[in-house]
């Protein structure tokens, strides 16, 4: 099995929960479920700016085990009202309106912390 790398966040429920932000497995990483956490534990209201935080935390993970926002194959998009989900496609699209990974975008009941709108996952192949 090849090596993992580990890429942390920073985020309190990593250690609390046992997850990584971000695992490489050799030319595959995988992007864990990302909410929109600024540094000092706020969450902006703003479905779309929830979500641009989401894949700001994610393209930093990424950047860190070695890939690139073109290097990603999938995501998956969780919304808790489909009322979201303009929002959060326009911010999904501004970072990969060129690549089209694949992707898929789900209504959930709802996320661990009452503020979230939306979770974002990601998983590249670098190539």
């Amino acid at each position: 099995m090849s090596e993992r790398q580990r890429v942390a966040s920073g985020s309190p429920y990593e250690r609390t929960i046992g997850f990584s932000r971000a695992l490489r497995v050799g030319r595959n990483v995988y992007v864990s479920g990302t909410a929109p956490i600024w540094p000092d534990g706020s969450c902006d209201p703003d479905p779309e700016i929830q979500a641009r935080r989401c894949l700001e935390i994610i393209l930093a993970a990424l950047a860190e085990a070695g890939a690139a926002p073109r290097h990603v194959v999938r995501t998956r998009v969780f919304i808790t009202q489909p009322g979201h989900a303009d929002a959060v496609s326009r911010a999904h699209g501004a970072v990969f309106g060129e690549i089209r990974p694949a992707a898929t975008m789900v209504v959930i009941v709802g996320m661990l912390d009452p503020r979230w709108k939306v979770e974002i996952e990601a998983d590249a192949v670098i190539d």
